[in-house]
């Protein structure tokens, strides 16, 4: 399978993902330039990756979602196409429509940057089919606005289709408050759309794919990707 990791200015997670497709999932993967107007036919995922898009200026990933490539990105998801959002790469999905709700300012008004876990709700999809039985990952995470909100028809919806992916937890794979760092309603941590084809999570698997970074847990995400396309 092939992965292409789209780069806006201000990314700064792109070469993270990249290498984690490349190297540690041992797929093909090349860069696309957020002017680009065409996404090759031979892409089975794309990658919006971390960073600080345009700076986040107006609101994280505003103005991303007018850049050129998005158009594409949103026709490659309705086409089907896997589509993962990492940390304001969900951003950009949640302002581009791909994915119900928003993200606002941490609860604790404070930039977060550690590990923490998250249990895995829905291990049925694309992007998680490969998670262990107990579905509890330790992830890094790194936001400023990871609290995800969503009026009580939209969380209903998630809930209903079974959309919601990861929550926040501890260690044990208890979800409560204290597990909970940015405030996110239902300890949300990633959802998909009801198609299950695009996934938007605050973590950064990328950053913890490989042993030599400390661990290995992200890598679950990207081979439960290829599993899917290489079956």
């Amino acid at each position: 399978m092939k992965f292409a990791v789209v780069v806006f200015p201000g990314s700064n997670c792109d070469a993270d993902a990249y290498n984690a497709a490349k190297n540690d999932a041992l797929s093909e993967a090349v860069y696309l330039w957020h002017k680009d107007k065409t996404i090759p036919s031979d892409i089975d995922c794309v990658i919006l990756p971390g960073g600080f898009s345009y700076g986040d200026y107006l609101r994280s990933g505003a103005i991303a979602r007018f850049s050129p490539i998005m158009q594409e990105v949103i026709n490659f998801a309705n086409n089907g196409g896997s589509v993962v959002g990492i940390c304001n790469g969900f951003q950009v999905l949640t302002e581009s429509g791909l994915l119900p709700g928003t993200l606002m300012r941490n609860s604790s008004l404070n930039f977060v940057c550690k590990d923490v876990y998250i249990n895995t709700i829905n291990n049925s999809t694309r992007f998680t089919s490969g998670i262990p039985e107990n579905g509890v990952l330790r992830i890094p995470i790194a936001h400023g606005e990871g609290n995800y909100f969503a009026d009580e028809d939209t969380i209903k919806s998630l809930q209903d289709n079974n959309q919601i992916v990861f929550k926040y937890c501890d260690e044990s794979g208890n979800i409560d408050d204290k597990s909970n760092p940015n405030g996110s309603l239902l300890n949300i941590a990633g959802i998909i759309n009801k198609n299950g084809n695009v996934l938007g999570m605050m973590p950064h698997p990328e950053r913890l794919s490989n042993n030599i970074l400390g661990g290995n847990d992200g890598l679950y995400i990207f081979d439960s990707i290829k599993k899917y396309y290489d079956k």
